[in-house]
């Protein structure tokens, strides 16, 4: 294949820099600015979509934090892109810290508190969502009856408290990057639309030039 890795990566590898990008997030980051502040739509809907994007990556719903993205940047009338791309403010650096605040606040929103007992951990509760999940599924195409404790229990204690405590620091997250991008964006397509216009005016000078003296030299050898 034409595009086919010469050396292909190790599952450990994709892992790592899943977590850690070759370059590091600092280049990440700048790259992720660099295709925003490139796309070829107005600055207000660009910025749109930026929001909407941080906003998304306070909510649980990992896997389909694209998905989600998008439709809100077509609810807030945002570039779809730019939504996507506003996404990678939640990565394996701030995914914890927004995941832990989140929960608290959302746990202190609704009145109710996380059961963590020696045998009922936070990764335990991911593990027995995720039988009583396999379980019922089997359920379907067998007589085994569906459970739904583990289900519940995460539910109550992670999911819900995650989505309501993400939601407010979301919003403020969104309307904040929303503000700071905007301007940001609209004087880097100022920018480049003048430098654009100032080399589309040197080429047309050269061009000028090169036909004046063409036309002297016609004149030089017709006398």
């Amino acid at each position: 294949m034409v595009f086919k890795r010469r050396n292909p990566r190790t599952y450990l590898q994709m892992l790592t820099e899943a977590v850690w990008p070759r370059g590091g997030w600092t280049r990440a980051f700048h790259y992720v600015k660099h295709r925003i502040r490139r796309l070829p739509d107005n600055p207000h809907r660009i910025a749109r979509g930026v929001g909407a994007g941080v906003f998304i990556s306070f909510t649980p719903f990992y896997g389909f934090h694209f998905i989600t993205a998008v439709i809100s940047a077509w609810i807030v009338r945002g570039n779809l892109l730019a939504a996507l791309l506003g996404t990678f403010f939640g990565n394996p650096i701030t995914f914890p810290i927004i995941a832990l605040f989140s929960m608290k606040f959302g746990h202190w929103l609704l009145g109710t508190k996380f059961d963590e007992s020696q045998h009922d951990t936070l990764f335990g509760k991911f593990v027995g969502a995720a039988a009583d999940l396999k379980h019922n599924v089997l359920a379907m195409f067998t007589d085994a009856t569906a459970q739904w404790g583990n289900l519940y229990n995460f539910w109550n204690e992670i999911f819900l408290p995650y989505l309501v405590g993400g939601f407010i620091p979301g919003v403020i997250a969104g309307v904040i990057a929303y503000y700071l991008s905007e301007p940001i964006i609209e004087a880097y397509q100022k920018h480049r639309r003048k430098r654009l216009k100032d080399r589309f005016e040197k080429l047309r000078a050269k061009v000028h030039a090169r036909a004046e003296q063409a036309a002297e030299k016609g004149k030089t050898s017709e006398s």
